[in-house]
């Protein structure tokens, strides 16, 4: 419990340093951490990439301690972010849209749901870009993608699928609350003017050739942690 503690203080102290803007909050989440009875300072802008792979990789390690967080996906809620990070670096970085609906884990809420999850399967290698799909396959045409902030006619899957499993039951896994079940993928979307939002109905949406870059450097079974911050 103790290395907890001091892993979780130490990430606040680097927060604080990384950024120049703070406010004091009562009871806040730093990077999904459930809150303590106490005033702590939490920042305004973004830590920084370091920063994250760093303190994140730490937290996860002692968080789930079977679990090998050598790489994983984070996708922070909070700044609509999606991080691909390997031996504690940030590799990658993309905008995405996390739900409109704000985060939740229930059936037929349209939310997004928090805690750890891997990738269960991988759908759509060699579907080119835009190409649309229903029910998982690949419809033989593409989408047309808006880049300005429209809005499609239906809630379009395109490109590349990366279907989320939970991991964590009560949480993300188990009845009425599995994202599996709930069909929650990182995909790309016809939607990317709104990229960088919440605007999805609760799957984790991206441009469609930042998803297709993404699909081609991660593998099944990867771990995909989504937090609130």
């Amino acid at each position: 419990m103790k290395s907890i503690v001091q892993v979780i203080f130490f990430g606040i102290l680097l927060l604080m340093v990384s950024c120049k803007s703070t406010k004091v909050v009562k009871s806040p989440y730093i990077l999904g951490i459930p809150p303590e009875d106490e005033t702590v300072y939490v920042p305004e802008k973004e830590p920084s990439n370091e920063t994250i792979a760093n303190f994140l990789t730490e937290y996860l390690m002692l968080r789930y301690p079977e679990w090998n967080f050598d790489k994983f996906i984070y996708v922070s809620v909070k700044y609509q972010k999606l991080y691909l990070i390997e031996k504690q670096k940030v590799i990658k970085k993309y905008l995405v849209s996390t739900s409109a609906y704000g985060i939740g884990n229930k059936f037929n809420s349209n939310k997004t749901p928090l805690g750890l999850h891997t990738i269960k399967r991988k759908i759509g290698d060699g579907v080119p870009v835009g190409g649309l799909f229903f029910s998982r396959e690949y419809v033989g045409r593409k989408a047309k993608i808006f880049t300005t902030k429209e809005k499609s006619a239906t809630d379009d899957v395109t490109s590349r699928i990366m279907w989320l499993h939970g991991e964590e039951p009560g949480v993300n896994r188990g009845r009425d609350i599995d994202s599996y079940k709930r069909y929650i993928y990182i995909h790309g979307t016809s939607e990317e003017g709104f990229i960088g939002e919440p605007a999805s109905h609760g799957c984790i949406r991206m441009k469609n050739e930042e998803v297709i870059e993404l699909f081609n450097l991660v593998e099944e079974n990867l771990p995909v942690i989504i937090l609130k911050s």
